[in-house]
């Protein structure tokens, strides 16, 4: 393998994989870094790396494959980035909503609530947001989430 990310397609594919991964991690999450920042950079680089094991059958040989990773990290950059751009538009609409609607929280502690719940994990807080914002039922909220309805 060379320095440019080139591996084999005989190899063992969980091999193959591993020299992927060693030789062009650090590539990807510095592009990842520079378009996301610290925070959203490593789960970036990892839902790269996680197409690239998928996709290791379809991936091309020599130079072109460390392209085809940022062709992959430009696509889940973009994805990122426009769910980032969708929560700030909720969370502007949320605040918007409160001020006009009598009986809703007040902006202060709109932002107070916020704060709350992004202190519960993932689930907890999708949890929350189907069953109060979007009026799900127990049983559908478990459809959407893949888990059980207790």
């Amino acid at each position: 393998m060379s320095n440019s990310g080139f591996v084999e397609l005989t190899e063992n594919p969980s091999v193959r994989f591993d020299r992927l991964f060693e030789s062009n991690y650090d590539a990807i999450f510095r592009y990842c870094v520079r378009r996301l920042g610290p925070s959203d950079a490593e789960d970036a680089a990892a839902d790269v790396f996680a197409v690239a094991w998928r996709r290791l059958e379809d991936m091309p040989e020599g130079d072109a494959t460390k392209a085809w990773l940022f062709g992959v990290a430009h696509r889940v950059v973009g994805s990122q980035y426009r769910s980032r751009q969708r929560r700030y538009g909720l969370s502007a609409r949320l605040q918007q909503t409160t001020t006009r609607e009598p009986n809703t929280i007040p902006v202060g502690e709109f932002d107070d609530l916020l704060a709350a719940l992004d202190q519960l994990s993932t689930t907890d807080q999708e949890l929350l947001r189907l069953s109060s914002w979007d009026g799900l039922s127990r049983a559908e909220i478990a459809t959407v989430l893949g888990i059980k309805e207790n």
